[in-house]
């Protein structure tokens, strides 16, 4: 007998949508339903990784009866436990193979995994957290390392991943603030979008997460209500997801698990459907944040039971179910059956699915489940050199040098170092909580890291080879013990300099410091550690601080008694050689804030972006002027800003006109006057003094960072279109609204060195989803 004809589905030469009607007409109710959940194929023992995990996950039916007619997802065959790269890859392909073969129809499931700071699997390459993307103001870096996950996850099977984050930081008490780009729209939407970009080229399905408003939860309590109104909803939540879909091409959206003004984002049809697909034009697969569904029924109370949460969760627009079955299985079909469900709403649903898994190539004949990995033969590498690289390139670029007050920096070959601090001799203090030794690993710790991964001290020692090494705990990271203090003062006393390794242990619920599940009261230092460093300083011995943390903390007066301040947001496998680097002089710092640094631990939440009323004023005795602002930064070389120059407004009286349907170009020199090579953060600003609703003082337009040899200069252009000043008004539609603007260049949102005066002519317009979304600019070197 021969080989059956393929069936007219799995023929590729026939146009997708036509193969998928083909095949939604064959399917049966359950083969039909099978398509809209995923399942997790094993539950890591002990700690979980998923909010309520072992709550949700209840007992499935044997393998092959679960999997007969079919399934839409595996969940995170690589990310659940640690497992030699191979064989992970042959468990996969084995557990397709065994889909494919059990099942009528033979449709291969989406194999999805968390690659937030790499491919979060035993031996991958670790990279900094967002945060620390953000801080590097280096969107190409940030696509080229996406790009990289992404080519070795699809190596290995892998069709989706389920990142960027693009959460705007509201709360830095929030314990995801590390998972989070930064507190401004822009930076988040630019880095974000670069990163899907990057992960979308290579194949992968991209998942746009937490749609949206998750990150302003009440107090920074994860999973808490938000209650912020539409405008802010629109102009601060939403930019990020726009670009991401318009120019990242994100083929997937993943739901918020907060409820906005006492919606869950998981039974919201007006945000999933009217607003994401309508308004925003998403054409893809919108799943789950884990256990999101069964959440509408357990812990938001819309609905009374599996049944009716899976209801409202898939009419409001949630495709697939994740991570595992619990809603969408026999009470979605129990719905169906009884004509409580529209079938309508099921192909709805079932139609993205099978539409992405053609694009993915998972619905044509000969299928093959072996990944290229396994048929090119050679040893699997989730680790190789060249994403070492693009883990060091970026760990350099996102160290910022907060503060050098006794011109300590870089170190000048010194005879003795100290370095004391809980983080100093912790690998997993440079790592956040969905990096995989912090993620899983923890809950092995007979396993190896499986990555080559040096502590702070490790490094140190290596930087400054000649120099006498001394080293001390003096206190926990998050524990009150201050037992070690009086051993760390002796270290410092002994030594030249003191090098004070302060910061974070990134975790999940409740088991770290930082990271999913584990929010802050307030924004002081941890444990003990401000007690430590208090009795550092008080040595009278030069202290630099170094922070390696997931979020800001307040610093209130060491700014003014610490010798030098560096901050790096968890830099990841390479990061320790990066401050190491910094500390010695061998990198340049040119990392930026993205979010400011608080002076006072209970001044949270905010950001830089706020109205006038929120800086310090007479009518109020709080003062909530920053320690260091957004987009801050120090570098060992000095930079001179010159020759501002605006194209495109009409000339006249000042301000010059800028049409509102228009765009001007506003241009500057950049010098590098030191010593050495560096690079320096051109921040644009946008400043609208008079509008029909209360507007931020500043807010970020756009940013360029440029390279610069010593004494060498650029030429830094930026084109900028009216509708980058638009906002949501009083009527709740965008508008470029005419009067008076002003562009300010500026080092940080603080250090404003050029200014444009404009004026934006013409009758006030209307804009929709197809603005203008970014700020092109170009680098001319003179």
């Amino acid at each position: 007998m021969g080989t059956p004809a393929p069936a007219p589905w799995q023929d590729p030469s026939r146009p997708l949508p036509a193969r998928v009607r083909a095949l939604m007409e064959e399917m049966t109710l359950e083969e039909k339903v099978a398509q809209l959940y995923g399942v997790w194929t094993a539950i890591s023992e002990g700690e979980e990784v998923a909010p309520n995990q072992h709550e949700f996950s209840e007992p499935l039916p044997p393998w092959e009866e679960l999997t007969r007619p079919g399934l839409g997802q595996l969940t995170r065959v690589f990310g659940t436990g640690p497992v030699e790269p191979a064989t992970g890859a042959k468990v996969l392909a084995q557990t397709q193979r065994g889909i494919v073969d059990g099942s009528r129809l033979g449709i291969p499931a989406i194999a999805h995994e968390e690659c937030l700071t790499g491919f979060t699997a035993w031996g991958a390459t670790v990279f900094p957290t967002p945060l620390a993307w953000g801080a590097s103001f280096d969107a190409a870096t940030v696509e080229a390392m996406s790009a990289g996950i992404g080519d070795l996850m699809r190596s290995v099977g892998v069709h989706q991943g389920l990142s960027p984050v693009l959460d705007v930081s509201f709360d830095h008490r929030w314990g995801r603030t590390e998972e989070t780009i930064g507190e401004d729209p822009y930076l988040v939407a630019v880095l974000g979008s670069a990163y899907t970009r990057g992960l979308e080229s290579t194949g992968i399905v991209a998942t746009l997460k937490h749609f949206a408003g998750y990150s302003a939860s009440a107090a920074g309590r994860n999973h808490a209500p938000v209650t912020m109104g539409p405008r802010e909803f629109a102009d601060v939540v939403l930019p990020p997801f726009e670009m991401a879909l318009r120019e990242g091409g994100a083929r997937s959206v993943m739901n918020s698990y907060a409820a906005v003004d006492g919606v869950p984002a998981g039974a919201d049809p007006a945000l999933l459907t009217d607003l994401l697909r309508d308004q925003l034009g998403f054409d893809g697969v919108v799943v789950a944040d884990y256990f999101s569904v069964s959440m509408l029924e357990t812990t938001q109370g819309v609905a009374g039971s599996p049944a009716e949460a899976a209801a409202l969760a898939l009419t409001a627009g949630i495709d697939v179910e994740l991570p595992t079955v619990r809603c969408y299985g026999e009470p979605l079909l129990d719905l169906v059956r009884s004509g409580a469900l529209s079938m309508e709403v099921i192909d709805r649903a079932l139609e993205r699915v099978l539409l992405q898994k053609g694009q993915l190539g998972l619905l044509d004949a000969g299928w093959d489940p072996d990944p290229s990995a396994l048929r090119g033969g050679a040893e699997i590498d989730f680790d190789p050199p060249h994403m070492r690289a693009l883990a060091r390139t970026l760990a350099e670029r996102s160290v910022v040098l907060l503060a050098d007050r006794a011109q300590v920096l870089p170190l000048q070959s010194p005879a003795s170092v100290a370095v004391v601090g809980p983080c100093a001799d912790d690998v997993l203090a440079l790592m956040g909580c969905y990096a995989f030794p912090n993620h899983v690993g923890v809950a092995h710790p007979d396993m190896p890291l499986g990555i080559e991964l040096p502590t702070l001290l490790d490094q140190v020692r290596a930087e400054f080879p000649t120099a006498e090494v001394t080293s001390a705990l003096g206190c926990p990271v998050q524990e009150p013990d201050t037992s070690g203090i009086a051993e760390a003062v002796r270290a410092a006393e002994g030594a030249d300099v003191c090098l004070a390794v302060l910061g974070d242990r990134a975790g999940l619920f409740g088991r770290g410091t930082s990271g999913e599940g584990c929010d802050a009261d307030d924004l002081r230092l941890p444990g003990s550690q401000a007690q430590l460093l208090e009795a550092l300083l008080d040595t009278g011995k030069p202290v630099v601080v170094v922070l390696l943390t997931g979020r800001p903390y307040a610093l209130g007066d060491v700014v003014d008694r610490a010798a030098a301040i560096v901050q790096a947001f968890f830099p990841g496998e390479e990061g320790a050689g990066a401050v190491a680097g910094v500390l010695s002089g061998r990198v340049n710092p040119s990392g930026r804030l993205p979010v400011q640094v608080p002076r006072t631990p209970g001044g949270s939440p905010a950001t830089y972006l706020h109205a006038a009323l929120g800086s310090k004023s007479g009518i109020s005795a709080a003062d909530p002027t920053p320690c260091f602002p957004f987009g801050h930064g120090l570098s060992y070389t000095s930079f001179d800003w010159s020759q501002l120059e605006v194209d495109g407004a009409e000339p006249g009286e000042a301000p010059d006109a800028w049409p509102t349907d228009g765009e001007v170009t506003v241009s500057c020199t950049v010098r590098n006057t030191g010593e050495r090579a560096g690079a320096d953060v051109v921040q644009l600003y946008l400043h609208d003094p008079v509008a029909s609703v209360t507007r931020p003082v500043r807010q970020l337009v756009g940013f360029a960072r440029v390279e610069l040899a010593a004494g060498a200069a650029a030429r830094v252009t930026f084109t900028v279109h009216a509708d980058r000043a638009s906002f949501t008004g009083r009527d709740l539609r965008r508008v470029v609204e005419s009067g008076d603007v002003v562009l300010h260049l500026g080092a940080s949102s603080e250090d404003l060195r050029l200014a444009a005066r404009l004026q934006l002519t013409g009758p006030d317009r209307v804009v929709g989803a197809d603005r203008v979304l970014t700020t092109p600019v170009e680098i001319t070197q003179l």
